[in-house]
């Protein structure tokens, strides 16, 4: 057997002298650090003041015998990871069965065998060992994980804080930018009012139409916000598809009069129920119908449309306007570029806004330049989230 290059302490606990001496010779070759015991009571006073890699137990002892010596010590937090091996002349099952109940690790029967004895002492220890390092390692990884998730919150919070402040940064923005504008369009609508020349009347128009990119941006940009630190579930009701649809067409036709050559409205089925928070869908379809309006100009004719079939229900919005240039195509759904996603120029945040609707409603955008000239976006919503017609 390898000579051990820890010298591992072990006690041995005998009432009989000539057993010590035997299992400490042993031992004592393989540099092992024997000490020993000759009662229970004395075995529990050395194990308070020295903790050991392995007791070495007798059954048969005065007094207190080995089974309540090995009670005491798997109840005391110093000794209770100690491994201990019975030593035994019994060999009968209710023994053995015993101390394995009482904590025991093993054990041995005498007369002793050499060759088991030091395998038996060597597997315990090494046992014990693993057991101690796997136990620290645990400490370790614990104390890792603690710290990381220190780490974790700390920056949870901080981005919490940072979104809150980014929230409450546009909620201002939007606010003071609402207040003027509602001062500027209540001007403008008195000015129309009044005498104004050919030259004026432009430049009033001109502001009209200045105040209304405005409003819609903040709006939107207000919008974006609100969707994507929103952390509550959808709620989401059956509503017809025609309603949303007539409803959003409607709100259009009221704030863009003479900014359209034409607009119409097809509908392949009228009872069709679509299970979503209306008023996201509805602004996603008046956000495509300006969009539509402002890039395709007073010339530009859009369809609003619905197709549905047994997998999804799409909602169409087509224009022949300029379509989509290459640059925007690759640019899809991003906040802020240097061109607008739709066309040529803006901001982008339209379709922004839209592709965070339809996430929030598990559904997907897809868009196209039209063959015939102009584009079509489409919101597609998946027909088995929804309750049948």
């Amino acid at each position: 057997m390898p000579e051990t290059t820890k010298k591992h302490k072990i006690l041995i606990v005998d009432d009989i002298p000539k057993n010590i001496q035997i299992l400490g010779n042993i031992l004592s070759k393989e540099n092992y650090q024997i000490a020993y015991a000759q009662s229970g009571e004395q075995a529990l006073s050395i194990t308070h003041h020295q903790k050991f890699d392995l007791i070495l137990l007798d059954i048969m002892m005065p007094e207190m015998d080995g089974f309540e010596v090995c009670k005491v010590l798997k109840e005391n937090p110093q000794s209770s990871d100690t491994p201990i091996i019975f030593l035994t002349a019994k060999a009968d099952m209710n023994s053995i069965v015993k101390g394995f109940t009482v904590g025991g690790q093993d054990y041995i029967t005498k007369p002793f065998n050499a060759s088991e004895l030091l395998a038996r002492t060597e597997t315990h220890i090494q046992l014990h060992e693993q057991k101690i390092e796997l136990a620290r390692m645990n400490e370790l990884l614990e104390e890792k994980v603690k710290e990381r998730t220190q780490q974790l919150e700390k920056a949870y919070t901080r981005l919490n804080q940072l979104e809150k402040a980014k929230t409450d940064f546009l909620d201002i923005i939007s606010h003071e930018l609402r207040t003027p504008l509602n001062g500027i369009s209540g001007l403008t609508t008195l000015l129309n009012l009044t005498e104004l020349s050919e030259e004026q009347q432009e430049y009033i128009h001109y502001l009209e139409d200045v105040a209304s990119r405005l409003t819609r941006f903040s709006e939107t940009a207000l919008l974006i916000t609100n969707l994507r630190v929103n952390n509550s579930q959808p709620d989401f009701l059956p509503t017809q598809v025609k309603y949303i649809l007539e409803s959003a067409l409607l709100q259009f036709e009221k704030k863009n009069k003479g900014k359209y050559q034409s607009i119409q409205l097809e509908m392949h089925e009228e009872n069709v129920l679509l299970a979503v928070n209306t008023t996201l869908v509805k602004k996603s379809l008046e956000m495509l119908m300006n969009n539509a309006c402002k890039f395709g100009g007073q010339n530009v004719n859009i369809r609003l449309s619905m197709f549905s079939d047994e997998d999804k229900i799409i909602l169409s919005c087509t224009d022949n306007g300029p379509g989509f240039s290459e640059n925007s195509l690759n640019q899809l759904f991003e906040f802020f570029s240097t061109g607008d996603v739709l066309h040529e120029e803006g901001t982008g945040l339209s379709l922004a806004a839209i592709k965070l609707i339809m996430d929030y409603h598990n559904g997907k955008i897809e868009i196209r330049n039209v063959k015939e000239g102009g584009a079509q976006v489409q919101l597609i919503f998946n027909r088995s989230r929804y309750p049948a017609r």
